[in-house]
């Protein structure tokens, strides 16, 4: 068997046409979701980008347990697995820099060979000691502009001095790099391909013959990176950010287009799988904020896009699905592709048997969310917010054998809290260390509470009110979806104090 896992970042469901969207012309994703089926009721589950990661190697979430961090060595990552169990060969090519920091640096070792491609966002790729400071100020709206040496918008300035024809943007190499190991390996048998760009994340720069496309009255210096803020900016200037994302995803739908062309050429389809996918939604102005993380978790975050081709299921093409799933189902999915065994602390479920039988049930709900923030959960009909009644409270723990935050280790001001603590149920009889989540933490005020907005737990009805705009105040359903919360959590094996911090009765 082979497969072909392609991996977007901040892939906006409603931004293809093939999910109901209209803005911006997607014809591959359609294209795409005429060959494979498609997934309506797909989730998020740890947030944002590593945290999501984790949960795809391991089959289970992590959100409830730790913030950002690197696979841990009791981990069970799907590349490795099925290299020990059935000598799947397997190659990851990614922009995604996160791979090389310090927050993430466990897992592309877990495959056999991989490439990184340079330059997406803040990736410290081009070395320019002495950069034209004047001439980039008034090529960079104030928003996105810094001289700041380490700083992700100077280092992103500074790379795009070399990412100026469509064949130099780090997504479009990806894509080459992709092609030329299918030409290589295509006719080799048992191997998987993870094939993954950071497009379309901010900052949404796109070649010129994509951006042309998309017209607005914005007269000002570049302008293509939202700020994790709520909306201050003008008309103008919010029509230049969201033409910008239309850019890019017109430019990832290209990417993909000269995939499924290989796939059509090479007739890949009969034998070879092909899964679709991204880590997270973004906010384009919806609630009046942008980006992901600081504000609650709407669907435009967490309610993502999934297409999976294979070829014992190539009837089932352009068919839907309307089962619950999430992110972390991907892992069992992978590993059922290739006839792998699942390790007994996955807790997610592979799709495979969906694909044919439509009226399969995967599960009740599911959770999703940022580490110490709120617990969302959805049972596909409502979706229950669930913050602590005081963000700030406390009785929030890190559970680690790898302190590493985003950029950095953890500090020594942390690491002097630590406790080693009998193992959790997935730490494979490892004990752990448990660090306190306080304000001494880099994370807390990077991704942690202190960044946190508009912590009210709400409920929301997606039949009546799909873009979440009117909260209910059902006192039954409120309870019917914490008591959906409590379970999965369970499930998920979280600490006795994240009941606490949010007033769940465990």
């Amino acid at each position: 068997m082979k497969t072909v896992f392609v991996l977007f970042d901040s892939l906006n469901r409603k931004a293809l046409s093939c999910y109901g969207g209209r803005d911006i012309d997607t014809p591959n994703f359609q294209r795409l979701a005429n060959r494979s089926v498609v997934f309506d009721n797909h989730y998020v589950g740890s947030l944002p980008c590593m945290p999501a990661r984790r949960d795809l190697h391991t089959g289970r979430l992590n959100f409830l347990h730790r913030g950002w961090g690197p696979l841990e060595p009791f981990d069970h990552s799907f590349a490795a697995l099925l290299h020990k169990e059935k000598k799947v060969y397997s190659h990851l090519i990614s922009d995604h820099f996160h791979y090389w920091g310090d927050g993430g640096a466990t897992y592309h070792n877990r495959y056999d060979t991989y490439d990184f491609i340079r330059g997406q966002e803040g990736d410290p790729w081009k070395a320019m000691v002495d950069p034209p400071w004047k001439r980039f100020k008034e090529m960079y709206h104030p928003v996105q502009y810094s001289e700041q040496r380490r700083n992700k918008l100077s280092r992103n300035i500074i790379n795009r001095e070399h990412i100026k024809q469509y064949e130099e943007f780090p997504s479009v190499r990806c894509f080459d790099a992709g092609l030329e190991f299918l030409n290589t390996n295509q006719k080799a048998d048992n191997w998987l391909l993870h094939l993954e760009t950071f497009d379309p994340h901010e900052p949404f720069h796109a070649p010129e013959e994509f951006r042309k496309k998309f017209t607005t009255n914005y007269k000002g210096p570049t302008l293509d990176w939202p700020p994790y803020a709520r909306v201050t900016e003008t008309f103008d200037e919010c029509e230049e950010l969201r033409a910008n994302y239309a850019a890019i995803i017109a430019l990832c739908d290209h990417e993909l287009g000269r995939l499924l062309d290989h796939f059509d050429a090479h007739d890949l389809w009969k034998d070879t799988a092909l899964v679709v996918t991204t880590d997270h939604g973004f906010l384009l102005g919806e609630h009046d904020w942008w980006a992901k993380n600081i504000m609650p978790c709407y669907n435009e975050v967490a309610h993502i896009p999934l297409f999976i081709h294979h070829p014992d299921f190539a009837s089932q093409a352009g068919s839907r699905r309307q089962l619950l799933t999430q992110t972390m189902d991907i892992m069992p999915t992978l590993m059922g592709i290739f006839g792998a065994t699942l390790p007994a602390e996955v807790t997610a479920s592979s799709l495979l048997p969906a694909l044919g039988d439509a009226s399969l049930e995967n599960r009740e709900a599911c959770i999703y969310g940022v580490f110490g923030s709120a617990v969302n959960v959805t049972d596909g009909h409502y979706t229950y917010f669930i913050y602590p009644p005081d963000i700030h409270g406390g009785d929030l723990n890190q559970y680690t054998l790898m302190p590493l935050h985003m950029k950095e280790f953890f500090s020594i001001e942390e690491l002097q809290e630590a406790k080693l603590m009998e193992s959790m149920p997935f730490s494979r009889s490892a004990p752990v260390l448990q660090i306190p989540a306080t304000p001494k933490s880099p994370f807390y005020s990077h991704q942690g509470p202190a960044t946190l907005k508009d912590t009210e737990s709400a409920l929301f009805d997606l039949h009546t009110d799909p873009l979440q705009n009117h909260p209910l105040h059902d006192v039954v359903l409120k309870e019917r979806m914490r008591r959906l919360a409590i379970t999965q959590m369970k499930v998920q094996h979280a600490p006795a104090e994240y009941f606490r911090r949010l007033d769940l009765s465990n």
